[in-house]
C-alpha cells in the first residue's frame, strides 16, 4: 500500500482493517454499463481503494442522463461515458489502473470480455436482458462472482430495495423475466438487488404520457448501485481474517 493510499484510506482501514483493505487494493472489478446504477457503483469502488477497474459501455452522456448520472453535466454531454467515469476514478484513485472498454456486450462477445478482464468480480448494472444474461452465463462458466442491479426505473421508494437471489424475488418485471431465462440455462443462482415497490397506476400513466421510457428520479439508481458495490466489497474481503 502506498503512502498516499494509506493517507486516503486511513478511516476505512479503521473500519475493516489493513488486510482487508489490501485484498481491495489488489483486487480487479469490471463494471457493466455506467449510468445511473454503474456510475455510482463504479465511484464507490474506486473509493475504496480497488486496483483494478475494467468499465464496459458503448453510450455517450446525453442531457436525459443528467438527473442521475454520476458522470453526466453539460460537461460531459456527448463524450463516452466509459471514459468521463475513467478520468474521475483516475481523479479519485491514482494508483488505480483503468480499463475503459466502449463496448455493448453480446452473447458472443460477453465470454471474451470477462475472460480478458481478469475481474474477482463483476457489477452488471446494463438494462439490457440479453446482455444481462450473457454476463451471468459467462461468470458462471468461468467461476467469476457476479451481482447484478434489477430495474430501478419507475420507482421512488427506497425502502422497496432487497439484496436477494434472483430465485427469492417478487414484483419486479425485469427480475421475473431474469429467473425465466436464467433457469432455461441452468444458471441456478444469481445475486441481485431489487425493488419490490409496485409502480401505481399515476406513475404508469405519466410515464405512457411521455417517452415511453420508465421514469426516474437521482437517488434510485445511485442506491441501487451503492449497494452493488457494497455487495462486491463484501465479497471480495469475505475470506480475510484480521489477525
Amino acid at each position: 500500500m502506498t503512502d498516499s493510499a494509506r493517507r486516503r484510506l486511513a478511516r476505512q482501514i479503521s473500519l475493516i482493517g489493513e488486510k482487508a483493505t489490501e485484498r481491495l487494493i489488489s483486487s480487479s472489478v469490471l463494471i457493466a454499463g455506467i449510468g445511473g446504477v454503474g456510475g455510482h457503483a463504479a465511484d464507490a469502488i474506486a473509493r475504496m481503494g480497488v486496483g483494478r477497474i475494467v468499465l464496459v459501455d458503448n453510450d455517450t452522456v446525453s442531457e436525459s442522463n443528467i438527473n442521475r448520472q454520476m458522470i453526466a453535466t453539460y460537461g460531459t454531454v456527448g463524450r463516452l461515458k466509459t471514459e468521463v467515469m475513467a478520468e474521475r476514478i483516475r481523479a479519485i484513485n491514482p494508483d488505480c489502473d483503468v480499463l475503459s472498454l466502449p463496448l455493448f456486450i453480446t452473447k458472443e462477445n460477453a465470454s471474451l470480455i470477462l475472460a480478458e478482464s481478469g475481474a474477482d468480480a463483476i457489477i452488471d448494472a446494463v438494462d439490457n436482458v440479453s446482455a444481462k444474461i450473457a454476463m451471468a452465463v459467462a461468470a458462471k462458466e468461468q467461476g467469476r462472482y457476479i451481482f447484478a442491479s434489477m430495474g430501478t426505473g419507475n420507482k421512488i421508494n427506497s425502502a422497496g430495495f432487497c439484496v436477494a437471489d434472483i430465485y427469492s424475488t417478487s414484483g419486479c418485471g425485469l427480475a421475473r423475466v431474469m429467473r425465466r431465462e436464467l433457469k432455461k440455462r441452468g444458471i441456478e443462482s444469481l445475486d441481485v438487488v431489487y425493488s419490490r415497490e409496485h409502480f401505481d397506476t399515476q406513475s404508469r400513466q405519466a410515464a405512457e404520457d411521455g417517452a415511453r421510457v420508465p421514469a426516474s428520479i437521482a437517488y434510485m439508481p445511485a442506491i441501487a448501485g451503492l449497494i452493488a458495490a457494497e455487495q462486491v466489497a463484501k465479497h471480495l474481503i469475505s475470506k480475510v481474517s484480521e489477525q
